[in-house]
């Protein structure tokens, strides 16, 4: 089964982790939880959730992955600022890894100069962005490109997120 690396830090869109890990585990796959340091707890912007992190990021490398996940919330525009993480991400991409973003996860793909001609989905308020990336906007509940990258908008559109990443996984 696959082993899924999660980029995530305080105030991620709760539900946006919990949802998908709880689909990636009932399907037989690990998440990795991964953040500046191992053993930190990150909270999720609603508050409801806090998550312990396995792994600080100077720790991995993303050939020890299969996927990469990317939650929501404010949590990807905070790590986009930091090259370590941008990079990290950069690596899925350009060796073509399985890639799962929602609503604002796709931030850290915009600034890792890798969604180029690419189909992809978001949050509204960075349809823009998507689009000045070069991505070609899709305003659907999940967008799959490619048999690698899965898009979604929102909290609303987590069964079909879910369904997609599972499916692609297997």
């Amino acid at each position: 089964m696959a082993k899924i690396a999660t980029v995530i830090t305080d105030l991620f869109e709760d539900v946006e982790y919990t949802d998908p890990a709880k689909a990636f585990h009932d399907a037989g796959h690990e998440v990795i939880t991964i953040e500046n340091e191992a053993g930190k707890e990150v909270t999720g912007k609603q508050g409801e959730v806090s998550v312990a992190i396995d792994k600080g990021i100077d720790e991995v490398s993303p050939d020890d992955f299969d996927a990469l996940f990317i939650p929501g919330g404010f949590s990807p525009d905070q790590l986009r600022a930091d090259d370590r993480f941008v990079d990290f991400v950069k690596h899925f991409m350009d060796e073509k890894k399985p890639v799962f973003a929602i609503c604002h996860g796709p931030q850290l793909l915009i600034t890792a100069k890798t969604l180029d001609g690419r189909d992809a989905t978001g949050f509204k308020s960075i349809q823009v962005d998507l689009e000045n990336a070069g991505a070609k906007f899709h305003d659907k509940e999940v967008v799959v490109c490619q048999k690698q990258l899965v898009t979604s908008r929102t909290p609303d559109d987590l069964p079909a997120f879910n369904r997609e990443a599972v499916n692609l996984l297997a």
